[in-house]
């Protein structure tokens, strides 16, 4: 007689990973960070479980985009009230709040399912080098060679 055994809490474990955002490219960096939101990256992921892990980007000014991006990008949300529509362009918006286009970019990578606004939770975004009390919880650093190793 056999019985499937589940997997167990340890597998569901949630780890910190730690991002700099400086020089990456915006769609790339937003496309990894949704895979580790998601949990793609363990290997018991299932769509219909909620396994991701938490990560906490730091640097979101210094991000870049490719092309004519930088110009013409324009973000926009609507107000509720009739002719409310506002667009804001990527150069202000890098100036005013640069962690709300990384935080646009990934949640349009991430499935738009019930899933989504708690997977955006774990996501947390710093402007500057500064992460305050999250930088105790860090246990992974993206140093994946996509980018020339610092030598300050």
């Amino acid at each position: 007689m056999s019985q499937a055994i589940g997997n167990t809490a340890l597998a569901y474990a949630r780890v910190w990973h730690h991002v700099d955002a400086s020089d990456r490219i915006l769609g790339k960096l937003a496309e990894r960070i949704a895979i580790v939101l998601m949990g793609k990256h363990k290997p018991i992921y299932d769509p219909s479980v909620d396994c991701g892990d938490y990560v906490v980007v730091t640097n979101a000014r210094n991000v870049q985009v490719t092309g004519k991006k930088a110009q013409q990008l324009v973000y926009r949300h609507h107000t509720m009230y009739p002719g409310g529509l506002k667009e804001i362009q990527y150069k202000e918006m890098m100036r005013r709040k640069p962690d709300e286009i990384i935080r646009q970019a990934v949640s349009g990578m991430l499935p738009k399912n019930k899933l989504r606004e708690r997977r955006l939770e774990r996501l947390r975004i710093f402007a500057d080098d500064d992460m305050g009390v999250f930088k105790h919880n860090i246990l992974k650093r993206w140093e994946d060679g996509t980018l020339p190793l610092r030598t300050n």
